[in-house]
């Protein structure tokens, strides 16, 4: 999952981590409570409408604290789901104006200190959308899809 399907990806990961084998996600919102609650970002106030309002909301804010996955995710080696936990694909974009790179850098810190097997691939140049030129998507994808593979045991 992308983005919104990140943050999705990140939640089901921290609800039922026995259910999966491997989870990838893409520019992931998964620290959506904190860009949320910063309204000198672009796209918060706007989105609002859509998620609610924490800010000024105190049940939004209970509410998003809830599901998203950083606020959830295990925290250290004695988490009981650290050991069930599904492997963790990440990528993120340098240039992403609508998830800022820190977001999954954060997530990753956080799955990695509590030895969750968690990795990212950080594109320099792309932006939300990934990387332009076809040649270059098609090496993404191959990339994304050799590592969703793997963990489900096929190699080439």
């Amino acid at each position: 999952g992308g983005s919104a399907g990140g943050l999705l990806m990140g939640a089901v990961a921290n609800m039922a981590p026995e259910c999966y084998a491997g989870v990838e996600a893409d520019v992931p919102f998964v620290d959506a409570l904190t860009s949320i609650l910063d309204p000198s970002l672009p796209l918060t106030v706007t989105e609002w409408d859509e998620w609610g309002d924490p800010l000024h909301d105190a049940d939004v804010y209970a509410y998003m604290k809830s599901y998203t996955p950083y606020e959830n995710a295990p925290d250290s080696e004695n988490d009981e789901r650290t050991a069930v936990f599904p492997k963790i694909f990440i990528t993120t974009s340098m240039n992403d104006t609508r998830v800022l790179y820190v977001e999954p850098m954060k997530w990753l810190a956080r799955l990695q200190h509590a030895g969750v097997d968690a990795v990212a691939k950080i594109e320099v140049e792309a932006g939300h959308g990934g990387t332009s030129g076809r040649y270059k998507q098609w090496e993404e994808v191959s990339y994304e899809n050799a590592w969703c593979l793997s963990v489900m045991g096929i190699s080439s």
